[in-house]
């Protein structure tokens, strides 16, 4: 744990510097603006119109690291929140740490996440706090992280039943449309599963979601120019799935050496260059207002 915490305080002062030298112009607002709610674009690419604010307090729940002003969100996605932790105090007896959101009007940080950019992202963290943490904890808070990432194996001695009972009841929830955690965690929540397996289906395996979980909800029914990200493919995900993500199923089989005759010259192969993301005009209008 003091090597994971290590490695964290590190990497936060290096984000905090590395962003002072790349801020984002999004960060420079420091209020929502007061046009009516929606969500604009997509979850990468996109911006958010009448955000309000998460209160840092609430019953079954804490905001980090409120210094940031990440803690802006749809609505819709406040009114998630609160709910789901009002469900954490009285099912789990605990309360969530809610990591970064939105900025007041959406769009990209400088650093940390490519998404988070519509309100309808939030990082949930896996460090249950049965008990309130102080102001001083709440800035500068620990992780814990639920994987031994050196052995790519579940951490015993920080997994909870209780992580298995949040992220399901937070995927049976209709207005979730993905969850993304550690492969390590999505093998332990489907061995733990045992005939309601629909709701693994939302449940995505991706790299660094070893400490929070990262909850996406779907567009807002009433916002037209909010892009949905499309379905998760069918099925629950486990078995073959999530073992692809394993190290050591993706390391190639070693062949035998070829002598200089028999070496064939690899073919090159140019790759198409990534169309360039537009930003909806709504979020353009919002940056050309800051020059």
């Amino acid at each position: 744990m003091k090597a994971i915490w290590r490695v964290w305080t590190i990497s936060t002062v290096s984000l905090s510097l590395l962003s002072l030298a790349h801020a984002s112009p999004w960060e420079s607002l420091s209020e929502p603006n007061r046009s009516s709610s929606e969500s604009i674009g997509g979850y990468a690419n996109g911006c958010l119109l009448g955000a309000e604010p998460l209160p840092l307090n609430g019953q079954g729940y804490q905001v980090l690291r409120s210094q940031n002003k990440r803690y802006y969100a749809h609505p819709d996605t406040i009114a998630f929140v609160t709910e789901l932790g009002k469900k954490a105090s009285n099912d789990l007896r605990t309360h969530l740490l809610i990591g970064d959101m939105s900025l007041p009007q959406g769009g990209r940080f400088s650093s940390g996440h490519s998404s988070h950019q519509t309100g309808l992202d939030i990082d949930i963290w896996f460090r249950l706090a049965d008990t309130k943490l102080s102001l001083n904890s709440l800035r500068l808070p620990k992780p814990q992280s639920l994987v031994d990432m050196s052995a790519y194996k579940l951490s015993n001695k920080n997994w909870d039943r209780r992580h298995f009972q949040l992220v399901k009841m937070t995927a049976q929830d209709q207005q979730v449309a993905r969850i993304f955690v550690h492969p390590v965690i999505k093998e332990k929540l489907c061995r733990s599963e045992g005939g309601d397996r629909d709701w693994l289906r939302k449940v995505r395996p991706w790299w660094g979601h070893n400490y929070h979980m990262h909850v996406r909800l779907n567009c807002p029914l009433d916002d037209a120019s909010c892009v949905n990200q499309a379905p998760p493919p069918p099925g629950d995900g486990c078995g073959k799935e999530v073992a692809s993500w394993h190290p050591k199923h993706n390391v190639k089989s070693l062949r035998p050496a070829q002598k200089p005759s028999e070496q064939v010259k690899p073919k090159v192969v140019k790759s198409t260059p990534k169309a360039k993301k537009v930003l909806p005009q709504q979020c353009q209008q919002i940056v050309r207002n800051l020059n």
